[in-house]
């Protein structure tokens, strides 16, 4: 065939053999690491390489494009110029050197995260500053660098003659060019109609293989159109007056009065029984503390000692569970107490991300001094507009005076800085006499790791295990000089994890991996004892109002966890596609498509099969998620100062 012989299509064909022998070699290397977790026969190989081919060449389709653009335009005459051919091998250099430096970069992204290039991926281009630094922090970058330009020229210059008899072949006619470019916008339209991040692989089933079946780069390119997704076109539906009075079963609780008029509404006045607590809050969000790390969850390397005697002092809950995997994730289920909405954290969704009745703002109504005190630099991720815009103060590196910061790395300043900074928060309220809130988010244990030396016995930078412990350490610190506080006696303090360090598992959503450590720690002021309820992040916001025995207009999803009578426990947890809900045993999962699935034994050997709408603990997760999706993109959680809905006592105080 004339195509097939044209100096175009063989120039473009060596590229793509190049890309394909590329991408070959990433996924074997990545399958022959992971061959325990994939679990696959003869046949699932075989699948697993097929599908994959399908996403290779629809990525190949959309980055060659370009090129094959201007081949097919360029005249007979530019062509056949001797420095054109040059152009052809500093091309042909440059495609080597991104095949190489993309297969390092899945490796590396796997290594961290445990999948190939997603919605993370995509969010971290938007930071770049952070990331970058990170990764120079992280690793020999400059060298390996150098070694890929090396490879890259050393593979142009084995091909030069190659790419000579290509140059040197016949170019298309005009009329074939133009057949050929007809030709290619169909093939890319069709790819782009029918291939999907969920097809030709599939939902369900075991998640490594899914992952190892994808092609990195085009699930980077597919995550910016799927970075939110709708929930009545993509997730199962109930009827809206099933999910209504489902979900109003779900977070009704003894003198609670929803004033909603909206069938799906949740608004509701809580009257807590008791006399109000103007008690202080100091509530700590850890970066990435897994539950398994601590020790007395069974980890044999004491690197917390601190949280594990703090344990025995406090209110831990064992049965925690973060809602999602990134950080934003996190701190929207503990401040809006809201699970997660597929897509993006609603903390990300910038114009949609204020003016909702968060802890935040449910406190500052009251009096208190809500602050929101991050470690870096709040433009990160959108915080500062999120938490400013929902009733914080906001307090973050770049606020705080050069000299009153010690150490910093790529994510900002250190954990013991960040303490510091929160004791002076802390004095300047209490000498006030203004009750505060302190919404604290760390940094430390995050790659690369790295952390003030001389603290603990393990050097920085050197990985996961010296970040945890500088974790526990940096915590011991800050407790002790608390303690010598006079408003100390008079302030609750709340550890809890973001997320924790990793949510990659043979499932889409293995529960085991979101268990998080929570501790209520407040001497004299709550009982110190083990709370085994099944529980997530989204408890907690009502679970503090509760604690303070404040009256208030609710729109939290959540429980008040002090209450003996509340409703049945369950975990809700997700990533930006898969959305669960774990009773303690079995886990649902809702899946785009309208994908419903058990996985019975969540926490053993989770047996995964299909379920149906009518399955008593899908109920319940989709009344969750189809109740939270239609209230946030109906404005129904929006704050209402508390005279729009005076609270009518019907406790026993």
């Amino acid at each position: 065939m004339p195509l097939l012989k044209s100096a175009q299509a063989r120039f473009l064909g060596l590229l793509a053999a190049l890309w394909l022998g590329v991408f070959f070699i990433t996924r074997s290397i990545l399958l022959l690491t992971h061959l325990s977790e994939a679990q696959l026969s003869p046949g699932g190989v075989l699948r697993l390489y097929g599908e994959g081919v399908i996403y290779d060449v629809s990525f190949l389709l959309y980055v060659l494009a370009p090129l094959a653009l201007y081949l097919l335009l360029c005249p007979d005459w530019l062509w056949r110029k001797r420095w054109h051919l040059r152009v052809l091998q500093v091309t042909m250099t440059i495609g080597v050197f991104l095949m190489l430096f993309t297969a390092v970069a899945e490796w590396l992204f796997w290594d961290e995260f445990g999948v190939r290039f997603n919605f993370i991926a995509v969010d971290y281009l938007v930071y770049s500053d952070e990331v970058i630094n990170n990764i120079l922090e992280s690793y020999p970058v400059y060298p390996l660098l150098a070694a890929l330009t090396i490879i890259a020229v050393i593979t142009t210059a084995a091909l030069q003659p190659r790419v000579r008899r290509i140059a040197a072949a016949p170019l298309l006619s005009w009329p074939q060019r133009g057949v050929s470019l007809a030709g290619a916008m169909t093939t890319i339209a069709l790819s782009i109609v029918i291939i999907g991040q969920n097809f030709p692989r599939s939902a369900g089933g075991n998640a490594y293989q899914h992952e190892l079946a994808s092609n990195g780069p085009y699930q980077f390119f597919a995550a910016f159109r799927n970075n939110e997704l709708d929930y009545t076109q993509f997730y199962p539906q109930l009827p809206e007056a099933t999910a209504a009075n489902s979900l109003r079963d779900e977070v009704s609780e003894p003198n609670a009065r929803f004033v909603d008029s909206e069938p799906m509404g949740i608004r509701r006045q809580i009257d807590n029984p008791g006399q109000p607590r103007k008690l202080n809050l100091i509530l700590v969000t850890i970066e990435s503390l897994s539950a398994k790390y601590l020790g007395s969850e069974g980890d044999a390397r004491n690197l917390t000692p601190n949280l594990d005697a703090l344990r025995k002092q406090s209110l831990y809950f064992n049965q925690f569970y973060a809602t999602g995997t990134r950080t934003t994730r996190g701190l929207e289920a503990i401040t809006l107490s809201i699970p997660p909405t597929p897509g993006r954290s609603i903390v990300k969704r910038i114009g949609r991300e204020t003016g909702f009745a968060s802890l935040g703002q449910q406190l500052t109504a009251q009096g208190y001094d809500s602050v929101f005190v991050y470690g870096g630099r709040g433009y990160f991720d959108n915080m500062n507009a999120f938490f400013a815009g929902n009733g914080y103060r906001v307090v973050d590196q770049a606020s705080v005076p050069d000299d009153e910061v010690t150490f910093t790395n790529a994510w900002g300043m250190s954990d013991e800085d960040l303490y510091q900074q929160t004791l002076k928060l802390a004095d300047a309220d209490a000498a006030a006499g203004k009750p505060f809130l302190l919404q604290l988010m760390t940094t430390s244990n995050h790659r690369p790791y790295t952390y003030p030396e001389g603290r603990i016995d393990i050097p920085s930078g050197t990985g996961r295990e010296g970040a945890v412990k500088y974790t526990d350490y940096a915590i011991g610190q800050f407790l002790e000089q608390a303690r010598q506080k006079p408003w100390f006696d008079n302030t609750v303090f709340v550890f809890v994890a973001d997320h924790t360090a990793g949510s990659a598992g043979m499932e889409d959503l293995p529960v085991h991996n979101y268990h998080i450590p929570l501790f209520v720690y407040a001497p004299g002021l709550v009982e110190a004892r083990e709370d085994s309820r099944v529980a997530s992040q989204i408890d907690l916001a009502p679970t503090l109002m509760g604690l303070l025995n404040m009256d208030y207009t609710s729109t939290f999803f959540g429980h008040n966890l002090l209450r003996p009578e509340a409703a049945p426990g369950r975990a809700l947890i997700g990533n930006y596609q898969h959305l669960g809900l774990f009773d303690g045993q079995n886990l649902a999962i809702l899946s785009p498509r309208g994908l419903i699935r058990r996985h019975d034994d969540a926490t053993g050997l989770s047996v995964e099969r299909t379920a149906d709408a009518n399955d008593p603990l899908v109920r319940r997760a989709i009344a969750y998620y189809e109740g939270a999706s239609y209230d946030y993109g109906h404005q129904l959680l929006a704050w209402q100062p508390s005279s729009s809905h005076p609270v009518r006592q019907v406790s026993q105080r």
